[in-house]
């Protein structure tokens, strides 16, 4: 039953974040599903009922019952629903929707969120009702007039992460037999997640096989046979095209300088850029610019 809810996963956009950075709903078997998200800046929060399987890179997990998700939004994974009825709620929200409300770490160095974590909690009945409670009251909030309601709805995310850092978390992760497929397939998609670039102010945090390799917890030698098995091309190779590919958008379509551009795709300094793009194009950015005007 899961096929068309992996195919078609459900998705939000800024709009949907019905207070400024966070967004409450239900998760029902026939209704949705228990939704992806392309957009970096989610974290996640689900309490799901039923038969699931969890893929990351290289390991996933398989749970039956219920369980407490903790999904960073820098960390790829793909969702497959086994059972025909399942049950629950999730919640996704910005990191600057907590941190600007509550004196906390940064969830990514969250052990709930951060790379490498273990991040699904296995619950009994109790559990289980404890924290539906939970969800039910941001679900009643989120629709009230209250002016200080994203207050009150931030302390109850706060209150699960606490709930979870008293259990255990589930160590019953598997190696997939397709490993190599799925790394590579994640590490595209965590390479696609960082475009396009929006705002000259930002900078493009994965640069290299090691970041990468990083945010997916693989050994870069493991990614590095991984993708070159399964594309015949080298990580750094795709990594140098899509930046290239990127570049020649933002010359081509935006009035930004060349130093702007140089620093939101993560060079510190602009003949660093400049020196990249003529060894990959040929050309230096300034040329392509002029003759695309």
């Amino acid at each position: 039953m899961s096929n068309d809810l992996i195919s078609k996963p459900y998705e939000f956009a800024t709009s949907d974040l019905k207070l400024k950075g966070f967004k409450v709903y239900q998760v029902q078997s026939g209704v949705n599903a228990v939704p992806t998200y392309n957009r970096r800046d989610f974290y996640k929060i689900c309490l799901n009922t039923g038969k699931n399987v969890i893929h990351y890179a290289d390991r996933g997990i398989e749970t039956d019952g219920s369980i407490l998700f903790f999904g960073n939004p820098r960390i790829p994974y793909s969702w497959e629903i086994v059972s025909t009825s399942y049950n629950g709620y999730a919640c996704v929200f910005t990191e600057d929707f907590l941190r600007s409300r509550i004196h906390a770490e940064s969830l990514q160095q969250s052990p709930l969120f951060r790379i490498g974590g273990t991040p699904v909690f296995h619950l009994d009945e109790s559990k289980r009702a404890f924290i539906t409670t939970i969800f039910e009251r941001m679900l009643a909030e989120q629709g009230e007039d209250y002016v200080f309601k994203d207050e009150v709805i931030c302390n109850y995310i706060n209150l699960m992460i606490h709930e979870a850092l008293k259990m255990t978390p589930s160590k019953d992760f598997f190696t997939p037999k397709n490993g190599s497929s799925r790394l590579t397939s994640l590490f595209l998609e965590l390479l696609e997640r960082q475009f396009p670039i929006e705002n000259p102010n930002e900078s493009l945090q994965l640069k290299t096989a090691q970041d990468f390799a990083n945010g997916l917890s693989v050994h870069v030698n493991h990614l590095n046979r991984s993708v070159k098995e399964i594309t015949g091309k080298p990580t750094t190779t795709h990594i140098s095209e899509r930046i290239i590919s990127e570049a020649k958008a933002l010359l081509q379509h935006t009035d930004w300088s060349i130093g702007d551009i140089a620093h939101a795709l993560g060079f510190d300094y602009p003949t660093y850029f400049n020196n990249y793009f003529k060894r990959i194009t040929g050309t230096v950015p300034k040329s392509l610019r002029l003759n695309h005007v």
